[in-house]
Order: structure tokens, then C-alpha cells, then sequence
């Protein structure tokens, strides 16, 4: 019996906002705030044209051939609240779509800095990284906010849900 082997890409799409700088009200406000939610299947198709825009048809032909389902197995995770993705793709072409997610600069029209947070072999460290980014980001706006370490907010009951629902994920 042979194993398939995977690569697990914790990526972190950081949306380009056109506010001031020193505006963090508009930041602050709430994780990922935006109009217009994005969603894991306009991921995966903003994914699959960057990687053929970049590596041709051959390219998305070695990334396409490893996934065994839809874009619903390709991107395990989304969380639109704080624009994190854990996508699964083979290991021997993880190269190519790792390439791919860092020259995509825009999901459904609206512009986007991807930001590879962790790259691993095993879910389990790619949920791990993803919980450690998760705390590592509400601190960061809890930071800007001038929010006190030991207030309890909506924060606390977001980390609680996203650890639940990232630890959920199976292989």
C-alpha cells in the first residue's frame, strides 16, 4: 500500500486596505473586516489561474493531478474572520503552489498580500501553527488597540471557536 504524502500551507492573506495610516479604528474594528467575504472555492480558483498564469498548463497539470477531490479538499480551512488557509497539496509538488499562493495578488478582485505563515508534512502542525498565528494576531490588534493583556473581550471567544473548529480537521 503506498501513502499519499502531503504538504500542509498555513497562508495568511493580508487584505490591502486604502485607509490612512495611524487609522486603526477601520483595522482594530474586527479581524478581517471587510465588505465582501471571501470563500474557500474563490481561493482555490484564484489559486489554480495564479499557478497557470505562472506555470502554464503543466504547472496546474502536477498540482491538480495530486488533489483527490474538489477545491473543498484542496483548501482544508478558511476563516474569514482572520483571512487564514491551510491548503493540502502533494508533496512533491508543493513547490509549484507554494510559488503559486506568493504571486497571487488578488482573489475575486480584491487585492491581497499572501503571507506563508508554516509549511509542514502532518495536519497537526499545520493546526498547531495555525492556533499559535490565530493568538499571535489578537494580540497584534488587542496591541493597536491599546487594549489591556488581562481584557476579557470577543476576542477570547473567537480564539476559543477558530481552536475548535482548526483541531476538527482531520486528514
Amino acid at each position: 500500500m503506498v501513502r499519499f504524502k502531503n504538504r500542509w500551507i498555513l497562508v495568511e492573506f493580508i487584505p490591502c486596505v486604502s485607509s490612512p495610516p495611524g487609522n486603526i479604528s477601520s483595522t482594530a474594528a474586527g479581524l478581517g473586516a471587510s465588505d465582501v467575504e471571501t470563500n474557500s472555492k474563490q481561493i482555490w480558483s484564484s489559486l489554480k489561474q495564479s499557478i497557470i498564469t505562472h506555470f502554464g498548463d503543466t504547472g496546474w497539470g502536477a498540482v491538480g493531478a495530486s488533489l483527490t477531490g474538489a477545491f473543498a479538499e484542496f483548501v482544508k480551512y478558511y476563516s474569514p474572520r482572520t483571512n487564514v488557509c491551510i491548503i493540502r497539496v502533494a508533496r512533491d509538488q508543493h513547490n509549484i503552489a507554494w510559488a503559486g499562493v506568493t504571486l497571487l495578488s488578488s482573489i475575486e478582485g480584491r487585492r491581497y498580500i499572501p503571507n506563508v505563515v508554516h509549511v509542514s508534512g502532518t495536519i497537526k502542525q499545520a493546526q498547531i501553527a495555525a492556533i499559535r498565528h490565530n493568538r499571535t494576531v489578537v494580540a497584534r490588534y488587542r496591541a493597536l488597540a491599546k487594549i489591556p493583556v488581562g481584557y476579557q473581550d470577543s476576542y477570547e471567544q473567537f480564539l476559543e471557536i477558530s481552536a475548535q473548529e482548526i483541531e476538527a480537521l482531520q486528514d
